[in-house]
């Protein structure tokens, strides 16, 4: 979504008053499918709310090509992108709701300040490329990407507008013989073959984008669409006025076949071999100048002093080409491309220079574990730090992270092994339970269980729950049933969570329409019941503070979780927090009376549910991330590249960071273990098969 101000004719009479229940309070600009406006959600949350042309709304065509908007949009909302908070396609007016971004377009700051200069470049590039990736790694192929699609917002180039994007799995199909993008930033295959555009085609778009933010005009120039679809199809482009150091990047990206051209992650490599120290600081777009009429538009920040740029080229005039549908016939002389694959991972700022003092904790890190992309999933006993990696579990001595033992399990172990009664028990499935020494890695148990079961740990004892409503307490040190228990009024339990030794033995069963939830709280010594009620929505256990215990109220239709809630069974109490915007693929965990949630897109944010205050929130720039954890001063959790991250628990600020460790080929790993806390340390894994252990009093330290 634009979010310049546009003032043109016609624009008020187009305008509703309110988009669902979000009040529209000013135009910011239009396009061919819609207006956007400014709105506020009743939290007085800003947002950019795009309502569709009243022409539109009626037709069939355009609806199922907005409803795959907005599910494009949802599906790469986060770091790089306007995150969706709320969306109506079938209201009479269609429209979506996604955060407001502060900030120019690029198509605006080239207009009014020039071209970009050489360091913001290689912002602009990386930038980009960590979207697009993020885009193209839920099977998204944006189609459209162009100066006035990209925001330059204060932390980084956001990607909008994913009006023509289309999902690999779609069963929207561009109608044969029409062309839809922008001609000069269209790739070869758009013209040749737009009913199998890929991934490739975003990248030569991005290069197309890199010329015109360097020099004003783009690589392929000329009054006409169709002279600028042959010369893309058939000339090389004009990179004249883009610096010699990125002019190799670019001139891959507008590589005429797709599979010539880099991924974004090749794209990052090449910045990185281009500059080893450049600067990834985010681009702050240059002031307005002094006599310039107000607009109307957002503010924007200063530009920082920086040297003079080299004099570039007079650009050339360029005509403002919209996004063209035009007839396939009138390009028959352009021939067929293919299409290229793109790689997925997550990209990291540069390492800091470590800062240790002598007191601190030096840490280390151990050998990889495991050969595959897998983070092994770690569980720490007084003697060691116990991994599972795959089919195998590893024993790391705490104190230098040297391998002590290795255990095959015979199956892959997809879970934090538990540990109780100084055994550990990595279960992977099957119908096999063995309890290992933490020491000496021995079988000190088995049992035969009914394969799928839940295994928890709760003190010293193991806690099996084999799904039918039976509960089984394990000694963790002999193997012995301790009790054995059927929750009351259910056949099927969906999820058991245990928190502390002396917390409740959580059990939730929500019904089959997700309304209602029944909660069981079963004493982890004896396994009898010390409460149970039925509680409204789908909720997950995610804290225990005293005799409350801490949910997330999800969707039972979709992935967002909309509101908190604290439940007091001893005081009878029951609150709940709606959340100021809803948010997608929610971990959350809880110390105390404060909980925190980690959202898809990068949102790290702390609430206090007895006082139903939102304390602060982090935009970490994460596209997902693990489950935060907490020792009360710190906030911790896991990136996608290796990186652990702290957080103030305070103020919500970032204290430390590792560096990344995503191993050869920048793998991409399914899951994200959560960190774990002991004592002063904080123990962690990373894509690359590591594990390591730092200074959890010292993340400035890292």
């Amino acid at each position: 979504m634009a979010p310049q101000q546009d003032a043109g004719a016609g624009a008020e009479a187009e305008r509703p008053g309110f988009a669902g229940h979000y009040r529209l309070e000013r135009r910011l600009g239009s396009g061919g499918m819609g207006v956007v406006h400014l709105a506020r959600s009743t939290s007085g949350l800003k947002l950019a709310v795009k309502v569709v042309h009243a022409e539109y709304a009626n037709d069939p065509e355009f609806r199922g090509r907005f409803r795959q908007e907005v599910a494009a949009a949802r599906r790469v909302s986060g770091a790089f992108t306007a995150s969706v908070v709320d969306a109506d396609p079938e209201a009479e007016r269609p429209w979506m709701a996604t955060l407001y971004i502060p900030g120019p377009t690029l198509a605006d700051e080239v207009k009014r300040n020039g071209p970009l200069d050489s360091s913001q470049l290689r912002r602009l590039m990386a930038g980009l490329a960590e979207a697009l990736r993020d885009i193209h790694r839920v099977g998204v192929v944006h189609r459209d990407l162009k100066p006035s699609n990209v925001l330059l917002s204060e932390d980084g180039p956001k990607v909008i507008d994913f009006g023509i994007s289309r999902p690999k799995d779609s069963e929207l199909r561009t109608e044969t013989g029409k062309l839809i993008g922008t001609p000069p930033f269209m790739a070869p295959e758009q013209f040749r073959r737009p009913r199998e555009v890929g991934p490739a085609a975003d990248i030569f778009a991005l290069g197309s984008v890199l010329v015109h933010a360097a020099t004003g005009r783009g690589p392929f120039d000329s009054d006409s669409p169709y002279v600028v679809a042959y010369q893309v199809v058939h000339d090389e482009p004009d990179l004249t006025g883009v610096p010699d150091e990125l002019s190799d990047l670019v001139r891959r990206c507008l590589a005429k076949e797709p599979e010539e051209r880099p991924t974004p992650d090749e794209l990052m490599a090449g910045l990185r071999a281009v500059a080893a120290s450049y600067d990834t600081r985010v681009f702050i777009p240059g002031q307005r100048i002094a006599d310039e009429p107000d607009s109307g538009t957002r503010p924007r920040p200063e530009r920082a002093p920086e040297k003079p740029a080299p004099e570039k080229p007079a650009a050339r005039r360029r005509p403002a080409v919209g996004r063209m549908l035009v007839s396939g016939a009138a390009l028959a002389a352009v021939v067929a491309g293919t299409v290229a694959a793109v790689q997925l991972g997550d990209t990291a700022p540069p390492e800091r220079p470590a800062t240790h003092t002598a007191a601190a904790f030096a840490g280390w890190t151990s050998e990889p574990l495991s050969a595959t992309a897998v983070m092994p999933q770690c569980a720490v006993a007084s003697d060691a730090v116990l991994c599972a990696h795959g089919g195998t579990v590893s024993a790391l001595r705490p104190s230098d992270g040297k391998v002590l033992w290795r255990h095959e399990t015979g199956a892959e172990v997809d879970r934090t092994p538990v540990i109780s009664g100084g055994t550990v028990v990595p279960y992977g499935g099957g119908t096999e339970l063995t309890a290992l020494d933490t020491v000496s890695g021995r079988t000190v148990w088995e049992r035969t269980v009914p394969e799928g079961v839940e295994v928890r740990s709760t003190g010293a004892l193991v806690v099996l729950s084999d799904g039918d409503g039976t509960m089984t307490g394990v000694d963790g040190a002999t193997g012995a049933t301790v009790w054995e228990r059927t929750v009351p009024g259910e056949s099927e339990v969906t999820d058991v969570t245990v928190f502390g030794a002396s917390d409740p033995v959580v059990v939730t069963s929500p019904s089959h329409d997700g309304g209602r939830t029944q909660v069981t709280a079963l004493d982890p010594g004896d396994g009898e019941v010390r409460w149970q009620d039925r509680m409204e929505g789908t909720l997950t256990p995610v804290a225990a503070d005293g005799d409350a215990v801490h949910f997330v109220s999800t969707d039972p239709q979709s992935p967002r979780t909309d509101a908190l809630v604290r439940h007091a069974p001893g005081s009878g109490t029951t609150t709940r927090y709606t959340l100021p915007v809803p948010r997608y693929d929610v971990v959350a965990t809880g110390r105390g009376k404060v909980v925190h949630v980690m959202a898809q897109g990068g949102s790290l944010e702390a609430f206090d549910l007895r006082t139903r205050d939102r304390l602060w929130t982090l935009e970490t720039g994460l596209t997902r991330a693990s489950a935060p954890v907490s020792d009360g001063r710190h906030v911790f959790l896991s990136a996608p590249d290796g990186r652990l991250l702290a957080v103030d628990a305070g103020s919500g600020r970032l204290v430390g960071q590792t560096s990344p460790r995503l191993g050869a080929g920048d793998r991409v790993v399914a899951s994200l273990p959560a960190p774990v806390l002991a004592g002063d340390r904080v123990y962690a894994s990373a894509p690359d098969g590591t594990v390591f252990a730092v200074d959890a009093d010292d993340p400035a330290s890292w």
